[in-house]
């Protein structure tokens, strides 16, 4: 088991970027919007969008997080995604790695 972290770039407005290309199993992970960020977020599978997926608020607000619990580790790191409404912005993750 190991902790990894990153923040993930959307350079691109609706365009989906993976966090991860990898089949790691996830344990547990905390996605977080940064309070850089201008725009909504968006946390999903391979289909989110800019208008679709678990929304984290802009700046770090109140609903700007969300965790995850995947004990034992069934889902892999590859089918993790994320998508941003605005340009550029980022969403900050922390995973506990199996």
């Amino acid at each position: 088991m190991r902790i990894v972290s990153a923040v993930t770039d959307v350079p691109s407005a609706a365009t989906a970027v993976r966090i991860l290309n990898t089949k790691d199993k996830i344990g547990w992970i905390r996605f977080t919007a940064p309070t850089a960020n201008t725009g909504l977020t968006y946390v999903g599978d391979s289909t989110v969008s800019a208008t679709k997926g678990y929304v984290l608020g802009a700046a770090g607000g109140v609903d700007a997080s969300i965790e995850l619990d995947f004990r034992p580790g069934t889902v892999t790191a590859d089918t993790l995604w994320i998508d941003a409404a605005t340009n550029g912005d980022d969403v900050s993750w922390l995973a506990i790695i199996r």
